[in-house]
């Protein structure tokens, strides 16, 4: 399987962002968790949006907008994924209460369910 973008960027990401910006202050999402609970972009069948739906994820909140909470989406272990910013995503999320167990959070303490 291929990784390939969903040919309507703009709009998946606006999808993503809408959905990042109902995450609780305190509260941390997965970049595959907010792709689950996303619908697959129009063109990518379920098996490849399975895949890399989660890179999407991370694709669009690495160009989200000033708005949006970026600093609650980690990777599926709890950790703050290694680029520029890493240290800054960390403390933001400490200055909203989330205590990191040395680089990790404890995604069934903190973790947000999704939309009610």
């Amino acid at each position: 399987m291929k990784f390939r973008s969903p040919k309507n960027l703009r709009g998946y990401y606006e999808l993503v962002w809408k959905l990042a910006r109902l995450i609780p202050r305190g509260r941390v999402a997965s970049y595959g968790q907010l792709a689950l609970m996303l619908p697959a972009p129009q063109g990518v069948n379920d098996d490849a949006y399975r895949a890399f739906g989660p890179r999407w994820v991370g694709g669009a909140m690495a160009h989200c907008p000033d708005n949006v909470p970026w600093h609650r989406v980690l990777n599926s272990q709890g950790k703050i994924s290694s680029r520029p910013g890493a240290e800054k995503q960390r403390k933001l999320l400490e200055a909203e209460g989330i205590v990191f167990v040395k680089d990790r959070i404890d995604l069934k303490k903190y973790g947000w369910a999704g939309p009610k």
